[in-house]
C-alpha cells in the first residue's frame, strides 16, 4: 500500500518503484545480487522475463523504450560487461520511454569472479548514474531515474551494491504514476539508426545532454548536506555514506545521489567550509581522482581499503589513517557441491581420467574444490569452450587430447552457443569434447528458469531449446545425452572413448538439480493439468 511504512530490501524497493512508475516490461538475466528485483516485480504483478543473457535483455528493453514505454533491465556488475555493446551506443540514441539499467555491483566478491567498479561505465558510456544508500533511496531513485531518462531521452544507470540490494530498511512508497502515454512508434531515423552519418552528430548531442544533466544536478540533484565539525568534511555516495555517517557522526557530511555527472560546484562550495576533505568510496578511487582533477583538494582511502566491502569499522580505520594489518576474518565452512548432485559423478570421472578441465560460471564451478579439484580454468560466462579450444590448438597432442570444456545449461544458453560455432568453424587437430551439465535450472542464483528449461520466469510453460539437436544441426558428429543416474554405460568410459577420437564431441549430462527437482515436478504437473483443461475445453467447443 502507498503511504504505509514497509520493510524492504533494496532489490524489493526497486521492484516496487518500477511497478509504481508504470514499467511495462522488466528484462534481465539472473545474477547475485540483482536477481530478486525481477522476481519481486513479477510477484507484485509486473510483466517480467528472463533473457538468454544481459545483452539480449538490454536490447529488448531498448526496443520497449523506442516504443515509448517505460522499461527496467537488471543484471549484476559482470553482466554489464555483456550488455556494454548496446549500452555504449544506446546513450547516443533518443529513447522515447524511460529506460533504467540496474547494475548490482558485488564488492568483496560474495558471489562473483571479480569486484569491478561499474562507475567506470558511467563515464565511458556517458550514462547518467544514480546510487542509493538504502531501500528508501532505492525506491526514490528508481522513480527519479525514469523521469530523468524521459526528460533527456537517455538510458539512466542505477548502480546498487550487495549491501544495498540485500539489506532491509524502511520504505514509504508514493502513489503510482498515472496517465502515462500508451506505447506507439514514432519514426526518428537520425536519432536511432547509428550509422556514422547519424552517430557523429548524436555523439555531440549526448555531450550536450550530459552538460544539461550536470547543470540539473548542480541546481536540484539529490544532495544531503549535514554541517558538523568544520575540521573534517566527508564526501560519500551509496552505502559508503551510511558507514561514514555512523563512523564520524560529528563531521560535516556531503552525500549526493547522482554520481555522474558529478556536481563539482556544490562539492567545491562544501569543501570551502571544511579544513580537510575526505572521500569515502567503496571500490576504485574514482571520485577522489575526479575531485583532484577538478582542482578540489581531497584525500581518499589508502590503497589497502580498495579491496572488499567497506564497513563502519573499516571507515573508522580510514579516518584514523590506520594502515596496520586488518583482523583476519574467521574461516567459514567452504562451499561444496550438494550431496546427491549429479555434477559429482562428472567431476569424479574427469579427475580419474586426469583431464585438463576448462570450466565456467555456475554451481559446478565448485568442482575445483576438494575432493575433486577437477577444474583448471574459470574466467567468465561461456569462456570454457573458447579457452578449451585455445588449449587444444597449441598443447602437445598428448596433453591436448585431455582437454575438456565443462559448461552448465543456463551458461550454455547465455554465452556457449558462439563457442560451439567456433568449435565447428575452427576445429582443433585433436578434436574437442564439450560437456553441458544440464540440471534443469539456473541453480547458483536461486533456481531460475532459462530457455533450456521450457519455462518462463513465472514457471509457466514455453518453448524449449534442446541442446543435443542444436549441436547436431551445427555439425558436431558425436552427440550423446546421458542421464547421470543411468549406470548401464559409465560416464567415465564414454568420456575416455570420445577423448580418444580426433573429432568434435558433445555430451549432455541430464539430471535435475536435487534442490530444484521437487519444484520441477510441481511445474510439470501444473503444465500437464493446464494442457488437459485446454484439450477438454477445445473438445467441448467442437
Amino acid at each position: 500500500m502507498t503511504g504505509e511504512r514497509q520493510l524492504l530490501s533494496g532489490d524489493d524497493a526497486v521492484a516496487l518503484a518500477a511497478l509504481h512508475a508504470g514499467v511495462r516490461l522488466g528484462t534481465g538475466y539472473p545474477g547475485t545480487p540483482s536477481t530478486e528485483i525481477l522476481e519481486t516485480f513479477d510477484r507484485l504483478g509486473g510483466h517480467a522475463q528472463w533473457s538468454p543473457n544481459e545483452k539480449v535483455a538490454f536490447e529488448v528493453a531498448l526496443g520497449v523504450a523506442f516504443a515509448g514505454a517505460r522499461t527496467l533491465v537488471t543484471m549484476k556488475h559482470v553482466g554489464l560487461n555483456v550488455a556494454a555493446d548496446p549500452l555504449f551506443t544506446a546513450t547516443y540514441t533518443d529513447v522515447q520511454g524511460g529506460l533504467v539499467v540496474v547494475s548490482a555491483d558485488d564488492p568483496g566478491m560474495a558471489s562473483s569472479q571479480n569486484e569491478q567498479d561499474n562507475r567506470h561505465y558511467s563515464r565511458a558510456a556517458g550514462a547518467p548514474t544514480l546510487e542509493p544508500s538504502d531501500s528508501q533511496e532505492a525506491y526514490d531513485y528508481t522513480r527519479l531515474a525514469f523521469e530523468l531518462s524521459e526528460r533527456w531521452k537517455i538510458p539512466v544507470l542505477l548502480r546498487l551494491t550487495t549491501r544495498v540490494c540485500h539489506s532491509k530498511t524502511v520504505v514509504v512508497p508514493r502513489p503510482p504514476v498515472a496517465d502515462l502515454p500508451e506505447p506507439t512508434f514514432v519514426r526518428d531515423i537520425p536519432a536511432r539508426v547509428m550509422i556514422p552519418a547519424y552517430a557523429k552528430p548524436s555523439h555531440h548531442r549526448l555531450r550536450a545532454k550530459l552538460e544539461e544533466i550536470a547543470a540539473w544536478n548542480e541546481a536540484e540533484g539529490p544532495v544531503r548536506v549535514d554541517q558538523g565539525d568544520p575540521t573534517l568534511g566527508i564526501v560519500s555516495t551509496g552505502i559508503s555514506a551510511a558507514h561514514a555517517r555512523e563512523a564520524a557522526p560529528t563531521a560535516s557530511h556531503f552525500t549526493f545521489g547522482m554520481t555522474y555527472p558529478v556536481p563539482f560546484g556544490r562539492i567545491r562550495a562544501f569543501a570551502a567550509g571544511v579544513e580537510r576533505l575526505l572521500v569515502i568510496e567503496e571500490g576504485d578511487p574514482i571520485l577522489v581522482d575526479e575531485l583532484r582533477a577538478a582542482g578540489i583538494p581531497a584525500t581518499g582511502k589508502d590503497a589497502m581499503y580498495r579491496f572488499g566491502e567497506l564497513s563502519v569499522a573499516r571507515v573508522r580505520r580510514i579516518l584514523a589513517d590506520d594502515r596496520s594489518p586488518e583482523p583476519v576474518m574467521p574461516k567459514g565452512k567452504p562451499p561444496e557441491l550438494c550431496q546427491g548432485c549429479a555434477h559429482r559423478d562428472v567431476f569424479q570421472a574427469l579427475k580419474e581420467l586426469d583431464c585438463i578441465v576448462s570450466g565456467d560460471i555456475g554451481c559446478y564451478t565448485l568442482g575445483v574444490l576438494p575432493p575433486f579439484q577437477a577444474m583448471d580454468t574459470c574466467v567468465c560466462m561461456g569462456a570454457s569452450i573458447g579457452v578449451g579450444l585455445g588449449l587444444r590448438h597449441v598443447l602437445p597432442a598428448e596433453q591436448a587430447r585431455r582437454v575438456v570444456s565443462v559448461i552448465g545449461d543456463s551458461t550454455f544458453v547465455h554465452s556457449g552457443l558462439t563457442g560451439l560455432a567456433e568449435m565447428v568453424y575452427n576445429p582443433p587437430p585433436t578434436g574437442h569434447l564439450v560437456m553441458i551439465l544440464d540440471n534443469g535450472t539456473t541453480a547458483m542464483t536461486g533456481l531460475q528458469e532459462h530457455p533450456g528449461t521450457g519455462r518462463l520466469l513465472d514457471h509457466s510453460t514455453t518453448n524449449k531449446m534442446r541442446f543435443e539437436e542444436i549441436a547436431r544441426a551445427m555439425g558436431i558428429p558425436n552427440v550423446h545425452v546421458v542421464e547421470t543416474l543411468d549406470k548401464d554405460r559409465p560416464l567415465r568410459d564414454l568420456i575416455a572413448e570420445l577423448l580418444a577420437k580426433p573429432e568434435l564431441s558433445l555430451i549432455v549430462t541430464r539430471q535435475p538439480c536435487v534442490l530444484a527437482a521437487p519444484k520441477i515436478r510441481f511445474y510439470d504437473k501444473a503444465a500437464a493439468e493446464a494442457m488437459r483443461e485446454r484439450t477438454c475445453a477445445a473438445g467441448e467447443a467442437t
